[in-house]
């Protein structure tokens, strides 16, 4: 009965922070049949600011951090960022009636980090007393960036194979996942991925995040971060989860056959994602002496979904995906599951490493 009513709880206080509040204020006044709109040039203007934010921030952490024991824990999360994508895109795009478009955004923002719940976990563990390493929060721009690039270059792929009709259906020359288009295979096109990869990289979402990043690296911006784009950040934010809400009910009718889908992928995938997450740290606690408090907050990172820097990226990179079903799924589903799923991670790693 505890274990009841906390989740309802959590899932009460998450329909209460704005991202899924203006979201859902969205979809409420455009099924009320408002004219709100707002426009598009002011839409761009604020997507550029979140990405360059997020991007900031990023290359500030990553460059405070200590360099050598950073290496190894961060490659693990960028290929925990990608396999993620990939496995999720795959297994999603096999369900009928589930657009590859959707599939990508979906797992790609299930492949990026959620800072408000690794801050979750960085408390409970703090709560604790459990030691972590202070370069934890510089981890997540590696998972981050490699889920959504990964997840925006496998879509585009997919679209050009189709355009192109390079798809085959006879399990010879290619790999097949059905209708989806999904997949690399013997028929796969090195010029045709290199096209795609730099389109992908010079694409105004991706252009705007790396941008961000380099800056942050390279410079020292922490001035214009802290008093500009650090106090505009959650209005922002908010505008954009207006828009995506608006935009999301327009499009719910498209989730009716498919819905269940979603709802399964969103209610498992994080404890998957999480186990995953859970081997990698062990790889890197193996290697390098990786802290266990370090392992359980690389668990939650690839457990979580983004709230933040990923839907503007998806809207902005893939516009034919569907709001209410990567936003729906992985924000109002994973993102519980996620936080309730930090006890877990904490009794493996005491299992399994000690405190």
């Amino acid at each position: 009965m505890d274990i009841f009513f906390e989740i309802i709880t959590t899932l009460a206080a998450q329909f209460q922070k704005p991202t899924l509040a203006f979201l859902m204020g969205g979809m409420l006044i455009a099924a009320m049949g408002s004219k709100l709109e707002v426009p598009e040039p002011v839409y761009k203007f604020v997507v550029l600011l979140l990405l360059l934010k997020v991007g900031l921030g990023a290359g500030i952490s990553v460059r405070s951090a200590d360099a050598m024991s950073l290496v190894v824990p961060a490659i693990c999360a960028a290929l925990l960022g990608v396999v993620i994508v990939v496995f999720g895109g795959k297994i999603l795009a096999m369900w009928r009636g589930v657009s590859n478009a959707d599939a990508m955004a979906t797992a790609g923002l299930f492949g990026a980090v959620s800072a408000s719940t690794l801050a979750a976990g960085m408390a409970m563990l703090d709560s604790e007393g459990i030691y972590y390493e202070g370069f934890i929060g510089a981890l997540y721009p590696f998972m981050d960036v490699a889920a959504l690039v990964t997840a925006i270059f496998l879509a585009r792929m997919s679209a050009e194979r189709r355009a192109a009709g390079t798809v085959q259906s006879d399990g010879t020359a290619t790999m097949s996942t059905g209708g989806s288009g999904f997949g690399l295979g013997g028929g796969f096109d090195g010029q045709l991925a290199k096209g795609i990869i730099v389109d992908t990289i010079k694409s105004p979402a991706i252009s705007a995040l790396l941008l961000g990043i380099g800056i942050g690296l390279l410079a020292r911006p922490e001035a214009v971060y802290e008093s500009f784009y650090e106090p505009l950040f959650r209005g922002l934010l908010s505008i954009l989860m207006l828009v995506m809400g608006m935009e999301a009910w327009a499009r719910l009718s498209e989730l009716k056959k498919v819905a269940h889908a979603y709802l399964i992928y969103g209610l498992t995938a994080p404890l998957l994602h999480g186990l995953l997450g859970f081997g990698m740290g062990l790889v890197a606690h193996h290697v390098t002496g990786f802290s266990a408090g370090g392992v359980v907050l690389l668990s939650i990172m690839a457990a979580s979904s983004s709230d933040i820097s990923g839907p503007p990226t998806m809207r902005a990179a893939l516009p034919d995906a569907n709001p209410s079903a990567y936003i729906g799924s992985s924000t109002g589903l994973g993102t519980p599951v996620a936080i309730l799923s930090i006890p877990l991670f904490i009794t493996l790693a005491e299992l399994v490493i000690g405190f």
